[in-house]
């Protein structure tokens, strides 16, 4: 990084409002080439707007951005891509039928010949395979990918359209850390390239070792930027949430009581007939967190899917509290005290273009308490309830009629867990409960899961994160191409021994 060349981008003053929410707030910005910029923050600190802004998703109210010294108006993210700006979202935004080699074309199709088009996107597929050791099979089908190779192929895309600032939105959060390893190799042999790198992620562990610069946002403004080798983790921590966070916890000794939910010989196949799910079996007993530690793709969406009722399992039985209910759908397991985090919030836990306030009762939208006369559903009902859900679990903004979609992952992820705690099951299924969620959003989501435990509740726990699983669970089974292939008591387990254990290796 060199001080006499301009900024690769400059924000000043960049001021946004959504209604009566000020989501950027006078905010100021300054990225170099060749550095990789953290840019952190709790969930609705205005991160993610910031970057929608720079990429043409929304115009700023006010203020002004610079690429290269240059002020430039991005009206779209076409204009974004003639700048060199190209950003990697969160979700993913490719399409599922398609190829590689067709979603990378997309949009760039090189004209209405479109096998001259996609050898040249072939071409560059091999070119940026060698390059930064981003290989994908040009003729896969995006749906038959797995989550890492789906982000290769949105950075690819990038990089075909000529991407000089790239912009990754979380772009861990589904990622196993095999695979984020990968992606920080990649992203450094892009710093080393000349490209400038912004890394929008609220996970202080990945900013302090793949970052240059980090700037910190809190309630809509840029409180702090710092060179990441001249602080600290504890430092960066306490100004995002303006507070020192609270120490790690490590789950006290329990005495569960009688079992509530048993899981017999399961096999379960997925949406093409693989086997993921082979001859599982588990209890879980009242008051206890039961976690499931595992590398994504090893059979546990599909074991969530199947005990909650959203995928029938080949075989093997489910009993909740010693009656079967294997085969029932997810409706009549909620009659019946056992409700589901689904680790996929987008297309399992809300409908993007619903109200908050109508995600807000999903699944129990036939309750009478929301219908008024001749049975309609009364709106003033809905959207009454959904504020006292957001109020009392910290939902930001508070805005009961705001699209879902407006609301940052951590903010969704809060409210999901409120609608299925609200009538408190006696047996909770939780997938990534933290997934996309800041330090303050993960010590009350941990804690409201503990006081589930200690309220005599049952909670089974699925999450990729190690240090998730340590934190909350009693028991901690490992689960290994699709077989439960170790059991630690949560007190005595650690990251050394569960690694090996998901890795198929016993110590």
């Amino acid at each position: 990084m060199t001080s006499a060349a301009p900024p690769a981008i400059e924000c000043r003053g960049i001021t946004k409002r959504f209604g009566h929410v000020l989501a950027n707030d006078a905010v100021d910005l300054v990225v170099h080439r060749g550095s990789i910029h953290g840019v952190i923050g709790e969930n609705g600190a205005g991160k993610s707007t910031l970057m929608a802004i720079l990429h043409g998703f929304y115009p700023a109210d006010s203020g002004e951005i610079l690429v290269d010294g240059r002020k430039v108006s991005i009206d779209d993210s076409a204009d974004a891509a003639r700048l060199g700006i190209e950003m990697v979202h969160q979700h993913f935004m490719l399409v599922e039928p398609f190829r590689v080699v067709e979603n990378v074309m997309l949009g760039a199709e090189g004209g209405a010949l479109l096998k001259h088009g996609e050898a040249e996107a072939r071409a560059a597929l091999k070119r940026l395979a060698e390059e930064y050791g981003l290989a994908v099979d040009p003729d896969a089908r995006v749906e038959d990918l797995p989550v890492g190779a789906r982000q290769r192929v949105e950075i690819l895309k990038a990089l075909y359209r000529g991407a000089e600032v790239l912009i990754l939105d979380e772009p861990t959060g589904v990622l196993t850390p095999q695979e984020a390893d990968d992606l920080f190799r990649v992203l450094r042999a892009l710093r080393d390239e000349g490209k400038a790198i912004i890394l929008i992620t609220h996970k202080l562990r990945e900013v302090m070792a793949v970052t240059d610069r980090v700037s910190v946002m809190r309630g809509g403004k840029m409180v702090a930027h710092r060179e990441t080798s001249e602080t600290s983790a504890a430092e960066l921590g306490e100004l995002m949430i303006g507070r020192r966070p609270a120490a790690a916890q490590r789950p006290a000794p329990s005495a569960p009581g009688p079992e509530i939910l048993a899981v017999e010989d399961l096999r379960v196949r997925d949406n093409a007939g693989v086997e993921r799910v082979r001859g599982v079996s588990l209890a879980l007993h009242a008051g206890e967190i039961l976690g499931i530690a595992g590398v994504a793709g090893n059979g546990q969406t599909e074991l969530l899917e199947a005990v909650s009722g959203m995928r029938a399992p080949e075989s093997g039985t489910v009993r909740l509290r010693g009656e079967p209910i294997t085969g029932l759908d997810a409706a009549a397991l909620r009659r019946l005290g056992l409700a589901h985090v689904p680790e996929d919030r987008l297309r399992h836990g809300l409908i993007p273009e619903f109200e908050a306030c109508e995600s807000a009762i999903l699944g129990y939208h036939g309750d009478p308490a929301w219908r008024r006369f001749l049975g309609l559903v009364s709106g003033r009902k809905v959207e009454a309830h959904a504020a006292r859900l957001m109020r009392e679990n910290d939902v930001r903004p508070a805005l009961p009629r705001l699209r879902s979609s407006l609301f940052s992952g951590g903010n969704q992820q809060k409210l999901i867990l409120a609608r299925e705690m609200e009538r408190e099951p006696d047996v909770l299924l939780v997938g990534q409960p933290t997934r996309g969620v800041d330090i303050g959003g993960i010590e009350a989501i941990h804690e409201r899961l503990r006081g589930w435990r200690r309220a005599g509740k049952a909670v089974l726990l699925v999450s990729v994160e190690l240090d998730e699983i340590l934190a909350l669970s009693d028991r901690i089974l490992v689960i290994f191409d699709g077989r439960i292939v170790g059991e630690l008591p949560g007190g005595a387990a650690d990251e050394r021994r569960l690694g090996l254990l998901m890795a198929g290796a016993a110590a």
